[in-house]
């Protein structure tokens, strides 16, 4: 990895490290996912920082970052943008919305209407925006940073499985421990640590950082173990739907990120089995009985980790 790569990365770990404290595996589940040019979202109980770190990390980056805060009134027109009429010259003329952008924050994106929700899925797929007619190509790079409380909650419709496939990882926060909440109680005693957050790389930058993690090698058996992984979902009984080739795509660059992040040229199954939680359960489908007898999606990807044999798979290294 060039020295350079080297010094993005450390940069965005202490950035983040400012402002979310206790957790570090997190922190690196979201570099991966930058990394690997996969979109994120942050799901968790209101008040954890979930938008903080939304925030940290585009504050990170000196690139152009948009915020949506997604309503129940809010229209696809206002995320995508729309034609407006001149009344002088009779003329339309296209405004952009906020998804031009390089960062988009999509703050609490299940309380907007499916039919807003779905505004996004070209644009985090393709890179492109259709309006009126018209294909309009995003900047590079585009990354859709989005922020949701649990289905459970007032308020909320939840996200599409054809919206929920397209993010390349789906990160919890949780409750900090004791040390922790007491340390971000006195963080905050003078300003907010998100004030002293600096920008560590550019645009341009995290395209390389995006360029190098896919040249990373990875050897043919660990993309037949991924397979076999997924492979396992669309059989398991407590499943309605498993894991689509698309999700095995973004397990096999994640775990070419992860290694990337860790400072290799060449992927391990061990990079694989790091990834697979965050990487796949949100994109499963429980069936009913599984779904209202307390079954986690989370545990069902560890419960497979475990019963798909690596065998001579494990002592893997690059090709």
């Amino acid at each position: 990895m060039e020295r350079q790569h080297q010094e993005y990365l450390s940069g965005l770990r202490t950035q983040l490290g400012r402002v979310i404290l206790g957790k570090p595996e997190a922190i690196e589940n979201v570099i991966i996912a930058l990394v690997s040019a996969g979109h994120i979202l942050v799901e968790d109980v209101p008040g954890v920082g979930k938008t903080t770190l939304a925030k940290a990390l585009a504050k990170s980056l000196s690139a152009d970052f948009k915020r949506v805060q997604f309503t129940p009134d809010l229209l696809p027109t206002d995320v995508l943008g729309s034609s407006v009429y001149n009344p002088h010259d009779g003329s339309f003329s296209f405004k952009q919305g906020p998804v031009f952008t390089n960062i988009l924050l999509a703050d609490e994106i299940n309380r907007a209407s499916p039919r807003t929700q779905s505004s996004l899925l070209e644009a985090m797929s393709e890179r492109q925006a259709s309006i009126d007619g018209k294909t309009y190509p995003l900047p590079a790079p585009f990354l859709v940073i989005a922020t949701q409380n649990p289905v459970e909650f007032h308020g909320t419709y939840p996200l599409p499985e054809a919206q929920l496939d397209r993010f390349a990882m789906n990160i919890s926060l949780g409750y900090p421990a004791r040390a922790q909440e007491v340390a971000v109680l006195y963080s905050q005693f003078h300003h907010h640590p998100l004030d002293d957050v600096t920008a560590i790389v550019d645009s341009t930058g995290v395209v390389a950082l995006q360029i190098a993690a896919r040249t990373v090698k990875v050897d043919k058996r660990i993309g037949d173990y991924i397979v076999e992984l997924a492979d396992a979902t669309r059989h398991h009984p407590a499943l309605k739907m498993g894991c689509s080739p698309r999700g095995s795509l973004l397990l096999f660059r994640n775990a070419q990120s992860h290694a990337f992040v860790a400072g290799r040229d060449y992927a391990l199954i061990e990079d694989v089995k790091a990834i697979a939680v965050p990487t796949l359960a949100h994109r499963l489908a429980l069936d009913t009985k599984a779904k209202y007898s307390g079954v986690r999606k989370e545990a069902l990807v560890r419960e497979i980790l475990e019963k798909v044999p690596v065998g001579v798979l494990t002592n893997v290294n690059h090709a």
